[in-house]
């Protein structure tokens, strides 16, 4: 039997793992069992193999030496058959179709921030799920945190992905972006002429969510006043006990409740500046909830359906907003990211 590829059955099943929500310790175990795969000769991947000996080397455990021995026979490895045995259900038909619409994500990280991978790996995971573009958006510099791009940085990063949008595969594009940080007087955590000169601009909260609600409303308010926000991310800032991310008292620990503002008041300015309202596919925050995504569609909005993905395989997440989006009767034509990437930067253009 014809050997397989052991790398990309050890990237696929990260991919899965990542797509699961499960432990970030068990993604990169089978990432870093991938990357010293690739760099060894294949006569000696063999050898070991043969001699049961894959285990000793660096970054490679008892388990991926298992699905490495597997792959080299020829066989599916056992890991990655359970794996996809057990993925989920198919989406329902319209928020199947919703996502078969979608064309790009407008929310995505990194390792220039807290992302856990490098640009150009997101890219190819992206193109490889069908995507078009997707707009990098790694965070601004208050989020020191989360290793939030400087002004510097942050224009190193646009030459970066101009050398990078010559060597992708064609028909697949970078655009360029930022989460930027609202700061508590509603302006934008980052130098305007930068913000100008980036093709998607999301503005998010993540500082002093239990505002009270006057001040809160004020604060966003302002923030999508400003010519260079585009879409406005994660509205709520909620965190919820995602499936997969641990135990039950461990997903509880990490919930957190929405902001209280004036949700009438910050979709009609939505609505008025022709802004979008992110739907965020996280399964952490599936932020707004149904109930406010509801008001949104009958406001008039626009939308994102986004997945904030830090790591190759929660670029796969967008089925999760999709359902929420069909379920509250989100149309199809009111998403940002069914549009091409010309008709989107038409639309942030227009902003400025």
């Amino acid at each position: 039997m014809a050997s397989r590829d052991p790398v990309a059955d050890l990237r696929r099943i990260a991919f899965l793992l990542e797509r699961a929500n499960e432990a970030t310790y068990r993604v990169k175990a089978f990432r870093s069992a991938a990357a010293t795969v690739a760099r060894t000769p294949p006569a000696e991947l063999a050898e070991r193999a043969a001699a049961g000996t894959l285990a000793k080397l660096a970054g490679v455990g008892d388990v991926t030496a298992r699905c490495v021995t597997e792959s080299l026979a020829g066989e599916e490895p056992v890991y990655l058959r359970r794996l996809l045995s057990t993925e989920g259900a198919d989406l329902p038909a319209a928020a199947a179709a919703l996502r078969a619409a979608l064309r790009g994500d407008c929310h995505v990280h990194s390792d220039w921030s807290d992302g856990g991978s490098p640009i150009e790996e997101m890219a190819l995971a992206a193109a490889d799920l069908g995507h078009e573009y997707f707009v990098l958006t790694d965070h601004s510099p208050r989020l020191t945190v989360a290793r939030g791009l400087t002004a510097e940085r942050l224009r190193r990063q646009l030459d970066h992905v101009a050398e990078l949008n010559e060597q992708l595969p064609d028909g697949f594009r970078i655009l360029t972006g930022i989460e930027v940080d609202i700061l508590e007087d509603g302006s934008l955590d980052q130098e305007d002429e930068l913000l100008a000169r980036l093709d998607v601009v999301v503005g998010s909260v993540h500082s002093r969510l239990r505002d009270d609600s006057a001040r809160m409303t004020r604060r966003m308010l302002a923030a999508i006043a400003n010519p260079h926000l585009d879409v406005l991310g994660h509205m709520t800032g909620r965190k919820v006990a995602a499936p997969g991310a641990g135990d039950a008292a461990h997903r509880t620990a990490r919930t957190r409740p929405p902001s209280t503002f004036d949700l009438e008041k910050v979709l009609a300015a939505c609505v008025e500046q022709d802004k979008a309202v992110e739907i965020n596919s996280r399964p952490d925050r599936l932020d707004p909830p149904k109930r406010m995504l509801t008001v949104a569609v009958e406001a008039g909005c626009r939308f994102g359906i986004d997945t904030d993905a830090h790591a190759p395989g929660q670029l796969d997440w967008q089925g999760f907003g999709c359902e929420r989006a069909a379920l509250c009767g989100v149309p199809a034509d009111r998403v940002v990211n069914t549009w091409t990437a010309g008709r989107l930067l038409e639309w942030t253009a227009s902003h400025g």
